[in-house]
């Protein structure tokens, strides 16, 4: 039996390699994970989220912010890139020396979305349900994740509630989604305007 070693990254060189690397990885407390690339389907439905998003909260408080921004989790040590993610006014971004973060704010990683959307994928789909929730929930600020399917019309949307986290799924598209995180309606429509189905 071969045994492999599989190095450990501190996050410095995690930071200096995303710097310059030309497709995105994920970072899980040492480890590097390239990301997979998409398909027309997940960048159609991902950039309609957003497009409506931007559109609608734009003479309010929130912002929508795409998949090109990282998400730090200071519990689990990860960076992440949700598909899309929305904050309450200005996102904090994350400062690594806490006696003078002025000094060393990360202007590509945030910390604090309200609304987080994971568009699904046949190799991401359990991860993001599973594990990336159970971190996502870390985050004091979160309040709503959506997780949309892109080989036919559903979305899984769990919201926080008192007692814990209500799910609510949508099938139709003739309905449309209350995202109570930021006060609107999201038509399921709008989620998958020019998807084809198969």
């Amino acid at each position: 039996m071969i045994s492999t070693i599989s190095r450990r990254y501190s996050l410095d060189e995690y930071r200096a390699i995303e710097e310059k690397a030309e497709g995105r990885s994920e970072y899980r407390d040492g480890e590097i994970v390239p990301m997979p690339g998409g398909t027309l389907k997940h960048s159609r439905i991902g950039g309609n989220i957003f497009a409506f998003l931007k559109f609608l909260l734009r003479d309010t408080q929130f912002e929508p912010i795409n998949s090109d921004l990282r998400l730090w989790i200071p519990e689990h040590r990860r960076g992440v890139y949700p598909d899309v993610m929305v904050f309450d006014g200005e996102p904090q971004l994350n400062g690594d020396v806490y006696d003078k973060p002025q000094e060393r704010l990360r202007l590509d990683e945030v910390l604090n979305p309200v609304l987080i959307v994971e568009v699904l994928s046949p190799s991401t789909a359990d991860c993001d349900r599973l594990s990336k929730f159970r971190m996502y929930r870390s985050i004091g600020s979160f309040r709503e994740y959506l997780l949309v399917e892109q080989d036919e019309p559903f979305v899984e949307r769990y919201s926080k509630q008192a007692e814990g986290w209500l799910l609510n799924d949508f099938s139709s598209l003739e309905v449309s989604i209350s995202l109570d995180s930021v006060n609107i309606e999201l038509p399921m429509a709008e989620i998958y305007r020019g998807v084809v189905f198969e």
